[in-house]
């Protein structure tokens, strides 16, 4: 990894917590924020840091960002609102033109874009999401992959827990909630690190994977332990005699990538 010339679009939870272990790895890292106080944060781990806004791009600095990185890590999730989640796809396919044929890129996608199915779900699954969000990234999936083709390796992370994101305040006090006997899709964000980290140090491109633990507890269970272990009001759940769920496979993440996982029980992480 040593060496290694490395964009990283999008520093929010994710992407500065990897910032800092590429740099710990010795690669030359470039961070992209659209704060300002965050430039000075990025610069403080060793980055060079760049002020980019893909809505108000600014083409000079997004040249100045890719320029001579190897690997371009976008890590940037649809918001909420519905008129920008429209637009992701778009706002995304406004990098393409300024990407070299030799960068590689990885695109840091979400599990969301899986229908439930009341089974398991695996990378091969032909893909209906049921939110906007979900159908919002599977259009940046493709509209990259047809660019991209090969040079494209699409990371799909299940819910997100880690360092200052404990999942006990998800859903503490809240009552009456749905879905309590579904199984959940959970990764650690140690592991979506090392996820990354695996796919650049093999050259594994081409490539569509999920990142989720192999243990997947049911929703009441889970939560219940993680409120408890921050001392908050637990939450409820309705009793049903339906469930709605679909289980995330990590198998060719463990086969083909060749990845251990550092946290595969959610259960054990709280």
């Amino acid at each position: 990894m040593e060496g290694r010339k490395i964009s990283i679009l999008g520093c929010g939870w994710l992407g500065i917590t990897l910032l800092q272990r590429l740099i710990e790895y010795g690669c030359e890292v470039k961070g992209s924020t659209t704060t300002e106080r965050k430039l000075k944060t990025i610069k403080g781990y060793g980055a060079t840091p760049y002020l980019l806004d893909l809505d108000k791009l600014d083409v000079n600095i997004l040249k100045l960002f890719l320029a001579e990185s190897g690997v371009l890590i976008i890590n940037i999730p649809p918001r909420r609102k519905i008129k920008e989640v429209k637009s992701y796809s778009k706002v995304l396919e406004g990098i393409l033109p300024f990407l070299n044929n030799d960068q590689k890129v990885i695109f840091i996608s979400s599990t969301s874009v899986y229908q439930n199915t009341n089974n398991w779900v695996d990378e091969s699954f032909d893909l209906y999401p049921e939110t906007d969000s979900g159908m919002a990234v599977l259009n940046a999936e493709k509209c990259l992959k047809d660019d991209l083709g090969e040079r494209l390796t699409i990371l799909r992370f299940a819910g997100l827990i880690g360092k200052d994101r404990h999942p006990g305040a998800f859903l503490a006090g809240r009552k009456d909630l749905l879905n309590g006997n579904a199984p959940i899709n959970m990764i650690h964000q140690e592991d979506c690190i090392g996820l990354i980290l695996e796919v650049i140090k093999k050259e594994f491109w081409g490539e569509v994977i999920n990142g989720v633990t192999s243990e997947h507890p049911l929703r009441k269970d889970f939560y219940t332990q993680a409120t408890q272990a921050l001392g908050l009001e637990e939450p409820t759940f309705q009793e049903e005699n339906v469930t709605i769920y679909k289980l995330i496979s990590n198998v060719k993440s463990v086969n083909q990538l060749g990845y251990t996982y550092l946290h595969d029980n959610p259960m054990e992480v709280i």
